[in-house]
């Protein structure tokens, strides 16, 4: 029966998509992957990226990263010869060193989530503009979101154009 309903399913799909072809074109865009990919998001990137609090957190995250390389090496090379109480204390600066980590990797996300999301806002508007004027020129009939497709043709692949026409919109 379960395979009767997905045969039934998929047929009924194919059938769709047929007579969507035969009426118009189809086409798939990644509409994050066109925001990100515009010129705008870049350019806010490396701003992000250049600024002094993003710039000390990633040295901090580095600089975290290192000291717990460090210290591992050091375990490993001489914890044959420590006392019980120098394990200890090496066990509780990695401690220390992990718990920084995390709280620093928190941060970075944030901020990173942050920036995503204000460029997401700053160029939803027009890269929804410049989606229904490539709609309309291409003649399309049925957009699919690129994130539920598994393969596509690249000619059906509107991404680069939405990407194109973004940056024009925004120059």
């Amino acid at each position: 029966m379960r395979i009767a309903k997905t045969l039934l399913f998929t047929l009924v799909t194919l059938f769709a998509v047929t007579v969507a072809a035969e009426e118009g074109k189809i086409a798939v865009v990644d509409f994050g992957k066109a925001i990100f990919g515009s010129e705008v998001a870049k350019t806010r990137l490396k701003q992000v990226q250049g600024e002094s609090d993003y710039a000390a957190l990633q040295a901090k995250y580095e600089n975290t990263v290192a000291d717990m390389k460090a210290l591992q090496k050091e375990v490993e090379s001489k914890s044959m010869t420590w006392s019980a109480e120098q394990t200890g204390e090496a066990q509780k600066k990695m401690e220390f060193l992990r718990a920084d980590l995390e709280l620093t990797t928190r941060k970075v996300q944030a901020e990173q989530k942050a920036l995503q999301s204000s460029i997401v806002q700053e160029l939803r508007p027009k890269a929804g503009e410049a989606l229904q004027e490539l709609i309309k020129e291409e003649g399309i009939v049925l957009l699919i979101n690129a994130e539920a497709v598994v393969t596509v043709a690249v000619e059906l692949d509107l991404t680069s154009k939405l990407t194109d026409r973004l940056n024009q919109k925004t120059k």
